[in-house]
C-alpha cells in the first residue's frame, strides 16, 4: 500500500555556514528543505523529503527521521554547501556564497509519492529547472508550490555569491503553481514595487491564485482577491535564518485544515517563536497554540 504524505519537500540538503555581524560564526545542517520539514514534522503532518545530496553526509537527515519524516534521497557528488554573512546589524542584509551546489534535479530522480502537498524548497537557481517543474505540475498534486529564491537567486559562476535579479520565466512560474512564497526582496525585483498587497496583486495576476510575502515585521497573504496580513511577534532575530522557510510550511501546514486568515496567524507565531532561537523550529504545537493566545488573537 503506497504511503499517504500530507506534504513533501523538494531541494538541497545543505551545511550553513552563518557569519553573524560581531558574533561567532558557526556550521550545521541547513536548506529551506530542512526548516520546512522540521516545521511541518512538529505540528502533527505527515512529511516526506526528497533531497539531492552526497550520500556520505546523510547523518544530517537524522533528525528529520527522528521526527518520523521519510527521506529519500538524491545522490550527488557533493552537499551544497552555503555561507551567510551578516556586515550589519540589519539581519536582512546579507551576503550569501554557494561554495559548493549538489546540481540540479532531475524529474527522473524524483519518486512517485501521494501527497496532498508538493513544495519546491529551493535556495537558488541551482535546484530545478522548467521541465522539471512542468513534469511535477503534470503530476497532479491537489497543492504545488514554490519558493520564488529557488530562481531570484542566480549563483555567480566565478563568485559563487548569490545575485538577486528578475526571472524571465516568471509568469509562466507563477501559472503552473497552487500556492507561491516570496520575501520583499523578491518581490520588489519580480514585480517593481515593495508594497507587499501591489506586489501580490501583481504576482496574482500572472495566475497564482495564493501568494504569500514575508518582510521582516510580518507576513501576508493574497488568496482569491483577498488581503491579510499577520505581523510577527519575536523578541530577538538570533534565529533569523530560515524565517521565510519556515513561515511558508507553517502556512501550508495548517492550511490543509483551516482558512486563510487562521493559517497566516499560525504560521506569524510559529516562525515568531523560531526566530527567537538559532536553528529550524524545536517547539511543540502547545507552543505555537500559546503565543497565538498571548500574541495573535
Amino acid at each position: 500500500m503506497t504511503k499517504k504524505y500530507d506534504i513533501t519537500f523538494v531541494g538541497h540538503m545543505c551545511y550553513d555556514e552563518i557569519v553573524p555581524f560581531g558574533g561567532t560564526p558557526r556550521v550545521a545542517p541547513g536548506s529551506a528543505v530542512l526548516c520546512g520539514a522540521m516545521v511541518a514534522a512538529r505540528v502533527g503532518r505527515k512529511v516526506a523529503v526528497v533531497a539531492k545530496m552526497a550520500r556520505k553526509d546523510e547523518e544530517i537527515l537524522q533528525p528529520m527521521k527522528d521526527l518520523g519524516i521519510d527521506c529519500y534521497l538524491i545522490p550527488s557528488a557533493e552537499t551544497s554547501y552555503n555561507r551567510v554573512v551578516h556586515f550589519s546589524a540589519n539581519v536582512d542584509e546579507r551576503e550569501m556564497t554557494l561554495i559548493k551546489s549538489a546540481g540540479i534535479i532531475d524529474i527522473k530522480e524524483i519518486p512517485e509519492l501521494d501527497s496532498t502537498c508538493v513544495h519546491l524548497a529551493g535556495i537558488s537557481d541551482t535546484e530545478f529547472d522548467m521541465p522539471l517543474m512542468k513534469e511535477m505540475k503534470a503530476r497532479n498534486f491537489p497543492s504545488l508550490s514554490v519558493d520564488m529564491q529557488s530562481f531570484v537567486r542566480h549563483i555567480n559562476p566565478v563568485t559563487k555569491n548569490h545575485e538577486f535579479s528578475d526571472v524571465a520565466d516568471k509568469k509562466e512560474i507563477a501559472a503552473m503553481m497552487d500556492k507561491l512564497k516570496l520575501d520583499v526582496v523578491e518581490a520588489k525585483l519580480l514585480t517593481g514595487t515593495d508594497d507587499l498587497e501591489k506586489a501580490a496583486i501583481i504576482v496574482e495576476s500572472w495566475g497564482c491564485p495564493e501568494v504569500l510575502i514575508t518582510h521582516s515585521e510580518g507576513v501576508l497573504a493574497r488568496v482569491k482577491g483577498e488581503t491579510y496580513y499577520e505581523k510577527f511577534s519575536n523578541n530577538s532575530v538570533a534565529g533569523r535564518t530560515g524565517r521565510g522557510d519556515t513561515t511558508f510550511a507553517a502556512y501550508l501546514s495548517h492550511r490543509l485544515d483551516h482558512e486563510v486568515r487562521e493559517s497566516l496567524k499560525f504560521a506569524a507565531a510559529l516562525v515568531s517563536i523560531k526566530m527567537e532561537t538559532p536553528g529550524p523550529f524545536s517547539g511543540t504545537l502547545d507552543d505555537v497554540y500559546k503565543r497565538l493566545k498571548e500574541k495573535h488573537s
